[in-house]
């Protein structure tokens, strides 16, 4: 399978943030995201086991600084040309706007993104 970044579809869209998502590649699911600085992520995760993200996530990053920090205080930053892997349990902050590939299993990431979903939803 080949694709183009733009072949994968928006699921996600406000301003300066595009977050393109397409499962099915295996038991993964592929995200290209775009953010702007100051994205932060703990909020959306509240309702979710520690309130924060159970998914694990391998990617790398083409652009910007994206910090994850893990339920045991530790906090890890990712710069452009990085390729990394994020345990689950921990949060993200974009310390700089940020455009990134991760590769998540997509069953974990189904119900991280049906938390979001309902805080968003619940934030409007």
């Amino acid at each position: 399978m080949k694709l183009q970044k733009e072949d994968i579809p928006v699921v996600m869209e406000a301003p300066d943030m595009i977050m393109r998502s397409l499962s099915g590649l295996g038991d993964m699911t592929v995200v290209f995201h775009e953010l702007p600085k100051g994205t932060d992520f703990t909020p959306l995760l509240k309702g979710l086991g520690n309130d924060s993200c159970h998914c694990p996530h391998w990617g790398y990053i083409f652009e910007g600084i994206f910090r994850f920090i893990y339920d045991n205080g530790k906090e890890e930053s990712f710069v452009a040309g990085d390729v990394f892997y994020a345990h689950a349990g921990h949060t993200a902050i974009v310390d700089k706007d940020v455009k990134f590939i991760d590769f998540s299993p997509t069953k974990e990431l189904d119900e991280v993104m049906t938390n979001v979903g309902r805080v968003m939803s619940e934030m409007n």
